[in-house]
């Protein structure tokens, strides 16, 4: 009898926690495929100094952007349930070198490039994205939002959500 509810809380520790269940399906979901592009973006870089003056004095010696320029993820939130194989489409437009990094996962993203990845998001939880070159820290992040697949069970779809 102690065996049995020692099993039990076990599972119910394992539900809790996000851990997936066995078999095709995730606590009553059933993992999907989705296809998200994630593009980098300049926001305020040396190049617009011609367009925004006043990034003259945030880029020179002394300046609030000094050695650094801002770039962002867009979107720069991704919404998934745990078990969903994401494969990205990871575009980089320009000629500054990026990274798309994940606690378990980094996609180099050379200038003028466009890449193909797959990621599965095999827990819920929230998880940075971050772009790994230093003077592109800390501006240039973002978040991946993991959804328990428990959550998800009765619900049609969530489609993949991203802002």
């Amino acid at each position: 009898m102690k065996a049995a509810g020692a099993i039990a809380a076990m599972v119910l520790m394992a539900v809790a926690c996000g851990a997936p269940t066995r078999g095709p399906h995730w606590g009553g979901y059933t993992p999907r495929a989705r296809s998200i592009t994630v593009t980098t973006v300049p926001l305020l870089v040396k190049e617009g100094q011609l367009v925004y003056p006043f990034l003259k004095a945030a880029f020179a010696k002394g300046g609030v952007l000094e050695g650094k320029e801002v770039y962002a993820f867009s979107p720069s939130t991704i919404v998934v349930v745990a078990g969903d194989t994401i494969h990205f489409t990871l575009i980089n437009p320009e000629d500054d070198n990026h990274s798309f990094v994940l606690p378990d996962f980094a996609v180099a993203l050379p200038g003028g490039k466009t890449i193909q990845a797959t990621y599965v998001a095999k827990r819920a939880g929230i998880f940075t994205i971050l772009c790994s070159v230093p003077t592109h820290l800390p501006m240039m992040s973002g978040e991946l939002v993991v959804l328990p697949a428990e959550t998800m069970a009765g619900v049609a779809d969530i489609g993949a959500v991203s802002r």
